[in-house]
Parts: C-alpha cells; structure tokens; sequence
C-alpha cells in the first residue's frame, strides 16, 4: 500500500465506534488519530514516564479533521503523519487515516499542539532532546510534499445564505 507521511500508528474500527447510521461515528476518528499521537509521542521519549518526572506534557489546541470516506466495524486502519513546523513550544502536524486493507483514505487530520508545563499551566519550551528527537522526524520525511489541505477553509461555494 502506497501511504504518504510515516506510519505511526493502527488499529480495528470497534462496534462501540458505530454509530446509529452504521458506519465510524466522527468523535472515534479523532480518538484514532490522538491515540497515533500518542505513539508519536512515544518516539520522541513524551511517555507517561516522562509526564510524570518532567510535569510536563502536550496539549492539542487546534483540529481540522476532514472525513472522506466511511469506515465500518472491524475495518483495519493505519495511521500517517507528516510535521509541517515546529518551534522551541509548538508542533503543528498532519495525519492520515487509510483502511489498511482496501488502501483508501478514509480521514485526515491537521493539528497544533503545545508543551505545556503542567504546574504552571502554560507553555513551556521543549527539552532540548525532545527537540533534537522531533528534528530527526523532520529530517527522515525530507522530500515528502506538503499536504494539499492543510490550512483549508470550511466553506459553501455558492451558499443560500451566508452570515
């Protein structure tokens, strides 16, 4: 299967994510794609082990998730992400849903989170190993393009009515 981005992370659509028009309901798209955050994390050393020494962890505080095309229950999914920048405390990034079977994407989703220290509750500079972890990400996905939809806007083209 051809996927675009670096894969990290899958899973299996359950029957508690179907809902009442018999497909993936939305809110379980967006938890596949936090618990793939999750191992991205992981690779760059954002463990419990390390919330629980540093107090510090990440917060997600933008999302734009579009769905394309329906998963059901038991479909097997994977998970790509792409870093489109990052600072000394922020992270935007962009992920793709695929069914790992029949090959097509089902979902994406384009996010900012921050590194927050969790006592002050503010913002807080990444540790400089995290740092130099997530620019090795960057650099091995050196060559891939930039998502077409990133920073896309929600809109009708020729709507009714428009506030």
């Amino acid at each position: 299967m051809e996927t675009i981005g670096t894969r990290v992370g899958e899973g299996i659509v359950l029957s508690d994510w179907i809902d009442i028009n018999q497909h993936m309901n939305v809110a379980y798209y967006v938890l596949a794609f936090d618990l793939a955050i999750d191992d991205l994390w992981a690779t760059f050393g954002i463990s419990e082990d390390y919330i629980e020494k540093t107090r510090s962890s990440t917060f997600g505080v933008e999302c734009h998730v579009s769905y394309l095309q329906e998963l059901h229950q038991d479909d097997k999914y994977i998970v790509t992400q792409q870093i489109l920048a990052y600072d000394e405390k922020r992270i935007h990034h962009f992920q793709r849903l695929y069914h790992a079977e029949k090959y097509f994407l089902s979902a994406t989703a384009e996010w900012m989170n921050l590194h927050v220290d969790l006592d002050a509750r503010r913002v807080t500079p990444w540790p400089s190993e995290i740092l130099e972890r997530i620019g090795e990400f960057c650099d091995a996905q050196a060559g891939q393009i930039k998502p077409a939809e990133v920073g896309r806007q929600m809109m009708i083209r020729r709507p009714i009515y428009q506030l």
